[in-house]
């Protein structure tokens, strides 16, 4: 088994801290796990990306150039990487924030999720990272929920300790909200 994913969006929400989350969920299951960052000198507001792959078998490079699987949380990261997935990947979408009319392949099972608003309706905008990935989840089907549930623990610093339930919410909504575009 082998799973890849590239996660996108603006520095400042989260993306990175969502695939060391996804690579914490591999790690607790004894999988081989690679995760790759990217991201603008600009730090929050600029684009940041990072690549995660996960197997079971050893990984022989962390680079991803057609991904299989993948979220986009804005408009500039849809621009850079539609053209790049592979055809037939997943990707969810934060519909919140990038319009469905410029999902332009036909060869990609294009999923949709309003992550920033569910996030503020949650009450914290920065949880919309976790929407996003409990939305993965359930496209993916790699983890079961209370896999990525009970990595939060983990990889959620202890002085965040107190946000737990409300990420623990946000992925929960997640998986269960996303829908087919």
């Amino acid at each position: 088994m082998t799973f890849d994913c590239i996660m996108a969006g603006f520095g400042g929400q989260g993306i990175l801290s969502a695939g060391m989350i996804l690579a914490q969920m591999a790690v607790k299951k004894g999988l081989n796990v690679t995760w790759w960052p990217s991201y603008g000198a600009e730090q929050r507001g600029g684009t940041a990306n990072c690549t995660v792959v996960i197997s079971d078998e050893e990984i022989g490079s962390p680079i991803v150039t057609k991904p299989n699987n993948g979220f986009i949380m804005n408009r500039p990261s849809l621009d850079k990487f539609q053209p790049r997935f592979n055809s037939g990947a997943n990707v969810i979408v934060d519909v919140s924030l990038v319009d469905k009319k410029l999902l332009v392949r036909d060869d990609i099972n294009f999923f949709g999720i309003e992550a920033t608003e569910i996030a503020n309706s949650l009450g914290n905008t920065k949880v919309a990272n976790m929407v996003m990935i409990g939305a993965l989840l359930s496209v993916s089907k790699l983890f079961e929920l209370n896999d990525a549930e009970d990595a939060l623990y983990y990889a959620i610093p202890e002085k965040y300790h107190s946000l737990l339930p409300i990420n623990r919410d946000a992925l929960k909504t997640g998986y269960v909200e996303v829908k087919k575009i």
